[in-house]
């Protein structure tokens, strides 16, 4: 018989099965893992080598050591200082002349698109809309504008809507995805920047036209939302059909989710690795204690999928690249002996 592939071993556990092993998602660049990402190259605005850093809607990012690298928005300067004026300030790219067919071919090469062994997920980057408003305003007046100005939001959440449901329209014939990831960090690891009924009646009906395109069509979706956002759950499942949740962060409780939905969620994290893997004299073996416990928690049945990022400020610091190189060794480890096991 043959062995299965990360792709046929990932789609099990979509499928609501028990998957062989567990599958390990890495943030990184090794190429390990199950999926590959593919993404209309054109959405990157100036982000590039080369570029000044500024996204299709003429936001500008910076980095931050402190993040790992990271690019975020930059906290001055803001486009938009009054929500009202919004028609006035942001401007869709225009999309005539864009050769689909030829610009998917590149740009599945560039992503080293792989679909015998992994799932393609098609990602936008445009299903952040409560993301984009934060860039546009910044937090203070971005969330006083949520509350301030309600009608106005809507229809700027509609615009962006339906510009990303356009591409995806023009898009998903030719890449070809499983999936489409839907992302949008609308929570702190406290709580969330927004109540539920801000939740579902901005962002709730936004994703659901974005996704229902997506299920309509054959794929899968999966929700990036960092945070403590598990009040925001059964929506996402039950009315934007979601299935699977990253990176599902220890500051929820994950296992009342887990008994309440089974393997129609899967969890993709359950760890916080910047913040679990933090002390001077970590051993190997401590680690392999840590991750069997999260495997033994979250993985019976299905429904799991392990996913870790950390923060490296410094890629030269020896000892950050072992504990993370040896948390994911550790893992691939316990990942093919846990359902053996169980």
């Amino acid at each position: 018989m043959a062995q299965l592939t990360e792709r046929e071993n990932y789609l099990m556990a979509v499928r609501g099965e028990q998957p062989e092993w567990i599958p390990v998602i890495r943030m990184d660049r090794s190429g390990k893992g199950p999926t590959c990402m593919a993404s209309p190259s054109f959405l990157m605005g100036q982000m590039r080598p080369g570029g000044d850093n500024k996204d299709i809607w003429g936001v500008e990012y910076v980095t931050s050591a402190e993040a790992g690298g990271a690019m975020i928005p930059k906290t001055w300067d803001f486009l938009l200082d009054d929500i009202t004026k919004w028609h006035d300030v942001i401007k869709a790219p225009s999309l005539e002349g864009i050769d689909w067919e030829q610009m998917a071919k590149k740009d599945l090469e560039m992503f080293k698109v792989d679909r015998e062994n992994k799932v393609v997920v098609y990602m936008t980057g445009g299903t952040g809309i409560f993301q984009a408003l934060m860039a546009f305003m910044g937090f203070t007046e971005g969330l006083c504008a949520l509350s301030e100005e309600p009608e106005e939001c809507e229809a700027l959440f509609d615009y962006f809507t339906d510009f990303y449901c356009t591409i995806m329209e023009n898009c998903i014939d030719y890449y070809k995805p499983d999936a489409i990831q839907l992302t949008d960090d609308t929570a702190a690891w406290g709580n969330p920047f927004v109540s539920l009924p801000m939740f579902q009646r901005y962002f709730v009906p936004r994703y659901s036209r974005f996704t229902q395109f997506a299920k309509d069509r054959g794929l899968f979706v999966t929700y990036h939302n960092c945070g403590k956002c598990e009040s925001f759950m059964p929506d996402m499942i039950e009315k934007v059909g979601i299935t699977v949740w990253d990176p599902a962060q220890d500051c929820n409780d994950l296992l009342a989710l887990k008994n309440k939905y089974g393997n129609r969620l899967i969890m993709s994290g359950c760890i916080n690795g910047s913040s679990t893997f933090v002390a001077d004299d970590l051993t190997e073996d401590r680690i392999r204690d840590i991750l069997w416990d999260v495997a033994n928690k979250y993985a019976p049945g299905g429904g799991f999928f392990f996913q870790a990022s950390f923060i490296i400020p410094d890629e030269t610091n020896k000892y950050d690249i072992w504990r993370r190189d040896t948390v994911f060794n550790v893992m691939d480890e316990i990942s093919k002996e846990f359902y053996k096991k169980n």
